[in-house]
């Protein structure tokens, strides 16, 4: 079952659904559409979420894909985070998902940690570190890219393996780093991607 703080915010979220442009609405619809597809084929949709560092919005996209399935209770749904190139899971993007309801535990110290992320009681914890989005255990093949930077769209026009593409950027938190807006600017951004993203599943039904 999803903890029940992280299940409080889903469904407060899932109420703004018309915050969403219409012009928004119809992009998130054709990664929706994907998914279905992917269903209707008999596959596993497989979706792996790009920035430039994976650091911050691609981190968050994943793990509220990986939410959002299991709120909506889709089939098999992997999801996936990378970057054009490696950081670290930035310590300010794991505070405003704990701030929101999910369990986020330092696995490994390093210069690019390991974090152990539970949406859901008795799950298996999911391995969240910075990688480039061709590193392991990212997929090669048969994929949807969402690109949710402008810097990760224009600097890798080709991912290769992918079968659909999508460009869905979000403002960078990072901008607020160090400034009495950073918590709310985090979790502003958490709040609006995780919004998406649950629309985004809202329009795949179950076959």
């Amino acid at each position: 079952m999803i903890f029940q703080e992280l299940l409080q915010n889903i469904e407060k979220q899932t109420q703004q659904f018309d915050t969403i442009s219409g012009d928004r609405k119809l992009q998130l619809e054709q990664l929706s559409g994907y998914i279905q597809q992917k269903y209707a084929d008999g596959e596993t949709p497989k979706l792996i979420v790009i920035c430039t560092h994976n650091s911050r919005r691609s981190h968050l996209g994943q793990l509220w894909l990986a939410a959002a399935a299991d709120y909506y209770q889709l089939p098999k749904l992997e999801t996936f985070s990378g970057g054009t190139e490696a950081t670290a899971f930035h310590p300010n993007a794991i505070a405003a998902v704990r701030r929101i309801g999910f369990k986020a535990n330092i696995a490994e110290q390093a210069k690019n940690p390991v974090y152990h992320i539970q949406w859901h009681s008795g799950q298996e914890a999911y391995q969240a570190f910075s990688k480039r989005f061709e590193d392991n255990p990212n997929p090669t093949e048969a994929f949807a890219a969402i690109m949710v930077c402008s810097e990760a769209d224009e600097g890798c026009p080709f991912v290769p393996g992918t079968d659909f593409r999508i460009a869905l950027p979000f403002d960078d938190p990072k901008a607020f780093d160090g400034t009495s807006q950073e918590a709310a600017k985090y979790d502003e951004r958490c709040k609006q991607i995780g919004t998406e993203m649950l629309y985004v599943l809202s329009k795949v039904s179950k076959v």
